[in-house]
């Protein structure tokens, strides 16, 4: 038997809120966007990435899964042990806690990592390897069955989950940005600005595609206040349809009635 000792995890310790139902928006977006993947995969792997001083979350990330991928199973990583030991009552079958950080310390490469509200404490220059570590460990591609490969999702919501900004990224890098709100709270659009992600947060100002991002949105729900006599709802719908003349919006009705938007990484990524 070896006497090497473990290698300390990848990380720092987080604040560690957390709320039943905080994630909702997010991993019913998973769920319809990357529950093909997950259906495809043979015993499809996900990871609930600093979940926090209760495991709320990754319990209900199991549920959410299972309800589009059966046989999914759910690891939640976390790098305070006391949290990890807090948690192990609530594990069952397909859900298990670990101790450990941005290494990722599961036997195989899960098709899906969920880290929301963790890179919101660290520096912004600290992320874009954060990204590329996670990202490496997100399982291949695969040509042959056409699939995309594992996805991680990491962003930043309000306490009650009523505000999100996520980065959704492949093994190759970032894909899409995705806005989503519950509409009867929303007065502007650029009210999400405050729940960007670390790698955009700072970028909001002018002369960088996230600021003229929210200008447009902007300016698109104003003019469509017209359609707020329909509901909050129809407003956000025609307000998004007005920002695909000028933005790569990659979804559709099906999504933005959800109160969600998604756009192109190109369009929004930093600059410099």
């Amino acid at each position: 038997m070896s006497s090497r000792a473990p290698a300390r995890p990848v990380g720092t310790v987080t604040r560690g809120t957390t709320n039943p139902n905080r994630l909702r928006r997010m991993d019913r977006w998973i769920a319809a966007t990357h529950g093909a993947e997950l259906r495809r995969a043979a015993d499809p792997l996900a990871v609930d990435l600093g979940y926090g001083a209760a495991p709320w979350t990754a319990v209900e990330l199991l549920l959410r899964l299972r309800s589009v991928a059966p046989r999914a199973r759910v690891v939640g990583v976390e790098i305070e042990p006391a949290r990890v030991a807090a948690a192990e009552p609530y594990a069952r079958e397909g859900l298990d806690f670990r101790h450990g950080g941005f290494e990722i310390p599961v036997p195989r490469r899960p098709h899906l990592v969920r880290a929301a509200n963790v890179l919101r404490q660290y520096d912004e220059d600290e992320v874009a390897a954060v990204w590329r570590r996670l990202c490496a460990r997100l399982a291949p591609a695969d040509p042959v069955t056409g699939s995309r490969g594992g996805l991680l999702v990491e962003g930043t919501c309000d306490e009650i989950g009523r505000r999100h900004v996520w980065v959704a990224l492949g093994p190759e890098g970032p894909r899409t940005v995705t806005f989503a709100t519950r509409l009867g709270s929303l007065e502007r659009p650029s009210d999400l600005a405050e729940r960007l992600p670390k790698a955009l947060i700072h970028r909001n100002v002018p002369g960088e595609p996230v600021h003229a991002f929210l200008r447009d949105f902007d300016r698109a729900w104003a003019a469509a206040a017209p359609y707020a006599s329909y509901g909050a709802r129809q407003r956000w719908i025609r307000t998004v349809r007005e920002l695909t003349a000028d933005w790569p919006v990659t979804d559709g009705p099906a999504r933005w009635r959800q109160g969600e938007v998604t756009v192109r990484w190109g369009a929004l990524a930093p600059r410099g």
